[in-house]
């Protein structure tokens, strides 16, 4: 992953030409999108090209997670560019460690210092620095510090002890899939466990299918593929979504009507989605259980840089101790699809500034149902999102005394219980109010009204200086000379000012 121009793509033409089991320079990647590489004493690892980070986020939002590291490629003549602060925002939202190839160092203007202080700035911490993201110094032309890149990642594979076992059922992930004119629908999926077989029953996110066919990455017939290995497979149902799960099954009947149910729940899903967005600044408040922070995600776009940075820190400038603001990404440029993805994997709102999204944007947008917002000014962002966050706010519960009665008289009903008959001594005794029960200065129970009647007829309140009939729910202890006060609880909306005070 990276910005445009800084050796992607020489950097891995540059392994696949130096390995021969990955085969001819030309074309292969487009094509599949991964292919494998063989290193001395039989180690493999497999390369996940994704010509930007929509496959990459693609598969964190939808719970497959197939890579397991990030080689983050920075050009040493550069700068850590905007599409470089994409990616580390991507492998830091997926949780996937990171290791930095700096690329270009026979060129003149090379600067790798000035790269790992830029870097530092974005929280990548390098090793040299006392951190813990490992790097190396390379030239894709020359092939400088290649094989040292190569063992790096090998290392950080065995401090991850990523393993898996070969003898048992496939399982793994959709990395793309396409429609093919001759095959029909074709997916690549990356092995994460097990062998896959020609043969086997699937599923595979909606649909079910079997392997009808396997091909290895220049697109020759294979029998099997061992744990991540990527292969293109023919036989499936339908065309299924980048980062949908492969899980082989024993029974055929059975993975259909998993598949249709799967199907069904889509559709019932979407129709959902249509009247209701997923993501929504006015609807976070619902989202967070009781007694937790609540925390607002934002992605921000803007056209300039600096804007970017003074609408993110006064953002950051609305938290407090109940109510947090994360901005998880800040950029230049359109919002995309990309940005989209990133959104709807975090559970977060897009805030553009002076931009637009795109059509695709649009689309995935409303497909995924994530919220933009756009601005013109800094300070209707600022408003609209504290707004939402003093929505958040849990509000304030107060207690209001409508009115308190004493226990004169008390009378059996049959199928009812104990009616106290009182006298109202201040306020309003009101049915829909709640009733304490008071003796001798201490509360001994608190509940609902059960009933409220002046003389034979059910009435809604009693005001001061008539007498009633009241019946406590679940409350048969009454006595003579008890007060009965009658409350209500009113909930007070919150301000962020008046939090700050409180948690001052």
């Amino acid at each position: 992953m990276g910005h445009v121009d800084h050796g992607k793509t020489s950097l891995l033409d540059y392994i696949r030409k130096s390995n021969v089991v990955a085969g001819e320079s030309g074309g292969i990647t487009q094509h599949i999108g991964a292919y494998n590489v063989s290193l001395p004493g039989g180690k493999h690892i497999t390369f996940l090209d994704t010509p930007g980070h929509e496959a990459f986020t693609a598969m964190r939002a939808r719970g497959a997670q197939v890579t397991d590291i990030v080689v983050l490629v920075v050009a040493a003549d550069d700068q850590v560019m905007p599409q470089t602060v994409e990616a580390i925002s991507h492998a830091k939202n997926a949780g996937v460690p990171i290791i930095v190839a700096i690329n270009k160092i026979d060129l003149p203007g090379a600067n790798p210092t000035k790269v790992k202080q830029d870097l530092l700035q974005h929280g990548v911490v390098l090793e040299e620095f006392g951190g813990t993201v490992l790097s190396s110094e390379v030239s894709a032309k020359k092939g400088t510090n290649i094989d040292a890149l190569l063992d790096q990642i090998l290392l950080q594979a065995e401090i991850l002890d990523l393993k898996a076992n070969p003898n048992r059922s496939a399982t793994g992930a959709v990395i793309e899939a396409q429609l093919d004119a001759g095959k029909g629908p074709v997916a690549t999926i990356l092995v994460q466990n097990g062998t896959l077989h020609v043969g086997d029953d699937f599923i595979c996110g909606m649909y079910s299918g079997r392997v009808r066919a396997l091909l290895d990455e220049r697109g020759r017939s294979i029998k099997d593929a061992g744990p991540a290995i990527p292969a293109q497979v023919l036989g499936i149902g339908g065309v299924p979504m980048a980062g949908d799960q492969f899980v082989v099954v024993e029974d055929a009947i059975e993975s259909r009507e998993i598949a249709q149910r799967r199907q069904r729940l889509d559709r019932e899903a979407k129709s959902r989605r249509t009247a209701k967005g997923v993501v929504s600044l006015e609807e976070f408040m619902s989202q967070t259980a009781p007694g937790q922070k609540r925390t607002l995600r934002i992605v921000i776009k803007a056209d300039q840089g600096g804007p970017a940075e003074a609408l993110a820190d006064a953002l950051g400038q609305l938290s407090n101790e109940e109510v947090s603001v994360d901005v998880i990404h800040r950029g230049v440029g359109a919002i995309t699809e990309s940005d989209i993805l990133l959104a709807r994997a975090s559970g977060a709102i897009i805030v553009g500034f002076h931009v637009r999204p795109d059509n695709n944007a649009r689309a995935a947008a409303e497909r995924e149902g994530v919220e933009i917002k756009l601005y013109k000014i800094i300070y209707e962002a600022v408003e609209d999102v504290r707004a939402a966050l003093e929505g958040m706010l849990r509000p304030e519960e107060k207690e209001v005394v409508l009115g308190e009665a004493e226990v004169r008289e008390l009378f059996k009903v049959p199928r009812m219980g104990v009616i106290a008959g009182c006298s109202v001594r201040s306020g309003v005794i009101n049915r829909q109010g709640r009733v304490r029960v008071i003796r001798d200065g201490v509360e001994v129970y608190d509940g609902a009204i059960a009933s409220l009647r002046r003389f034979k007829d059910d009435v809604k309140e009693v005001r001061e200086g008539f007498e009633c009939g009241i019946g406590v729910e679940n409350f048969n202890d009454i006595k003579v000379g008890d007060v009965l006060e009658c409350y209500r609880k009113e909930q007070v909306a919150r301000t962020l000012t008046s939090a700050a005070g409180a948690s001052a």
